[in-house]
């Protein structure tokens, strides 16, 4: 008895100081981050719900239903089997303990017994897709292209041999101390190997006992120290990730604003990220936290089009870069930290060079390929921010290093001297109104007290001919409806989103502080926008630096006045419609379901959903400034995402953005299809409903 006793602790003290001293090596290392204050003022409620939905529920790994029931089971048969842990070890001791209180409940014997053979299923799925979905240099197509899978199927083996040696300790148990296992038949799996194993006879099933449990420690252990070196790190560090994002989303505005006054910048202020220590704690938790499972990578619209991003990739070699600079961001701590750090990143004991992190990390043309959909913020099972990282990596490039595609310039400089991307300047920003049959209001000081909304068109519904149509349906429908709106027409200016998204902070809050002025000296408190970046920056970003409005999307009011019965969509359009969820508008603000009900409430109109739509709708190429970017890599993104549009057979393409629009417009013609298919705003879809069929225009 001595001895089992002297092994089972040494096994566990010597593997305990090992996992500790590199957990606690992990937690110095994401400390050293830049502050995050505003991760720490919670909201309880719902952090609380996020623990429920994300971690115990699994709600973004049940999206995909086979491997997320496989984890899903793993996890909570861990769960549940750390009453084995307590058991077995209490049993090192005294070989009739049970736990107190419910220690012989056939249920914890069942349940144990039940998630045990669970995760031995579980392994099987894991394996099958691994082996199903094995990845090559040269097999982009599988999510686990880039993964660390070896670690995967050493994690594999240990779970089964922990769950393995758990099965047989406790089978064997049952055979040789009858009256000291807890629990009757309901234990089936174990009643099951006992029975098996009874033909040996109680002296040896006796030793089986011993040693199996012996082995069921020592594969525990061992286990919490592989965790603490590899991927599955995520296991302890996905709780604490989760309850730090961003809430209710870590979509739609970005993370922080920073201090861009003037006054308070010096020689020494840094904008955005160009080395590793410039990343907040929360970031570099992020970057410990990836479980390299590849779902952000296989729904991002650039690796797919053939671009070298890949979300997943971008954050596993921020998470190497950062523990091979683990002694030079340990530098200014204790000394026997700096000798953590060294031994953690397996260092010589010299400090580590500073290294950029573009190009050094990260290639240009990776950090450029980002269109800042979202999709992989979305599909994240443990809630990693990774357009906030890729963001922060341009502000340094753009505001530090002033380097950015040249392409990007001239947009840029547009915004900064026209007020819009394209250098047409405020004096034609009206000039969509002319077409019209009603004047629209311009607010020369403030709005009226009869104008219920201010209409802000955005540059591209101002100035871009195809968007014009957009916009001057919305204005039609509008007025048609009673809804009485008005527009800033030379007042309005960009609000700087491709600004922010390129990098430019400056500028995006040099846009944001006029337009912000403008609206308050108007006395504006209702905005409806039809570019869903605009939509986005108004109602997202803007209340960061002071300015707070009701805003709301077209497709959104549209919506409302068809549900009132104020607009009334009619028999003019016959045909079939298939939906392109904006990203800025879908997935950074969840509005799916308005644009829908518009088309569904047309009675000629037949829906068709694309197969990626809803949260995993696919990007048109246009944001995070795409939109003034070549493609110079792979596929267009555009043309991807038509292809799937053409191959539903809809008449019609809709979607709810200007951009979208005419990103879409142009995939279509470049198809040679603009005589068979359609791409309209689901406002001109309303308005062409509403004509007489037959009419002129119709």
């Amino acid at each position: 008895m001595p001895v089992r006793i002297a092994i089972g602790v040494a096994v566990t003290v010597i593997c305990v100081a090992v996992a500790g001293r590199r957990f606690f090596w992990i937690s110095r290392l994401v400390r050293a981050g830049q502050p995050a204050p505003d991760r720490l003022r919670r909201n309880v409620a719902q952090t609380a719900g996020a623990e429920v939905t994300e971690v115990a529920g699994q709600r973004k790994l049940l999206k995909w239903t086979v491997p997320g029931l496989a984890h899903f089971f793993t996890m909570w048969g861990f769960t549940i089997l750390l009453f084995t842990i307590v058991e077995a070890y209490g049993d090192l001791f005294d070989p009739t303990f049970h736990i107190p209180g419910i220690g012989t409940s056939p249920v914890l014997g069942f349940l144990e017994d039940f998630f045990a053979t669970a995760v031995l299923v579980a392994l099987c799925v894991f394996s099958v897709i691994r082996l199903k979905n094995a990845p090559s240099r040269r097999d982009r197509a599988s999510r686990f292209y880039g993964s660390h899978t070896d670690a995967a199927w050493v994690t594999l083996l240990l779970i089964f041999g922990v769950i393995a040696t758990l099965l047989l300790y406790r089978g064997a148990q049952v055979d040789t101390r009858p009256r000291q296992f807890p629990y009757d038949d309901w234990a089936f799996a174990s009643h099951a190997i006992g029975a098996g194993l009874a033909g040996l006879g109680h002296s040896v099933d006796g030793a089986l006992a011993t040693t199996f449990l012996l082995l069921n420690i020592t594969v525990i252990s061992a286990f919490l120290v592989f965790v603490s070196y590899s991927k599955h790190l995520h296991i302890f560090v996905a709780p604490f990730n989760v309850a730090f994002s961003r809430r209710p989303r870590a979509l739609g505005a970005l993370d922080k604003t920073p201090d861009m006054d003037v006054e308070n910048v010096s020689e020494d202020t840094v904008f955005g990220a160009g080395f590793i220590e410039h990343f907040t704690w929360k970031q570099m938790l992020d970057f410990v936290a990836c479980t390299e499972c590849g779902r952000c990578q296989s729904v991002c619209p650039a690796w797919a089009t053939g671009k070298p991003l890949s979300p997943k990739l971008v954050i596993m070699d921020l998470r190497d870069n950062m523990f091979s600079q683990a002694s030079r961001l340990l530098a200014n701590r204790a000394p026997h930290d700096q000798a953590e750090a060294r031994a953690g990143s397996g260092g010589d004991g010299k400090a580590a060079e500073p290294e950029p992190l573009v190009p050094g990390v990260i290639d240009p043309d990776v950090l450029w390929s980002c269109t800042t959909c979202g999709s992989c913020v979305e599909q994240c099972p443990v809630d990693i921010e990774h357009v906030d990282a890729i963001v922060d990596m341009r502000r340094y490039q753009v505001l530090m290093e002033s380097s950015f595609p040249t392409e990007a310039g001239l947009m840029l400089r547009n915004v900064e001297n026209q007020g819009d991307p394209w250098g047409l300047g405020s004096s034609k920003r009206t000039e969509w109104t002319e077409a019209l049959d009603f004047e629209v209001p311009v607010v020369s000081g403030t709005v009226p007290d009869d104008v219920e909304y201010l209409y802000w068109v955005g540059c591209a519904g101002a100035l871009d001919e195809r968007a014009r149509r957009q916009v001057q349906a919305t204005a039609r429908l509008l007025h048609s409806a009673g809804v009485r709106f008005a527009i800033l027409g030379p007042k309005e200016s960009c609000t700087g989103d491709p600004a922010r998204r390129i990098g430019n902070e400056y500028l995006f809050q040099e846009q944001a502080k006029a337009n912000i002025a403008t609206l308050q000296s108007a006395g504006v408190r209702k905005v409806v926008a039809s570019c869903p970046h605009c939509f986005n920056t108004l109602k997202n970003e803007y209340p960061a630096l002071g300015g707070s409005f009701e805003v709301v999307h077209h497709a959104e009011l549209l919506e409302h006045l068809v549900r009132t019965g104020r607009l009334r969509p009619g028999t003019g359009y016959q045909g079939t419609v298939t939906y392109h969820d904006p990203c800025y508008l879908g997935r950074h603000n969840r509005v799916f379901d308005e644009p829908r009900t518009v088309i569904d409430s047309i009675p000629g109109a037949r829906s068709v959903e694309m197969r990626r739509c809803r949260e995993r709708g696919f990007c048109c190429g246009a944001g995070g400034a795409r939109m003034w970017m070549e493609e110079k890599i792979g596929t267009r993104v555009n043309m991807e995402r038509t292809a799937e549009a053409l191959g539903t057979g809809a008449d019609v393409v809709s979607t709810a953005c200007p951009y979208c629009m005419i990103m879409l417009d142009d995939a279509v013609r470049a198809n040679g299809r603009e005589d068979e298919v359609r791409v309209l705003d689901i406002s001109q879809l309303v308005e062409e409903s509403m004509r007489t069929p037959g009419a002129p225009g119709a």
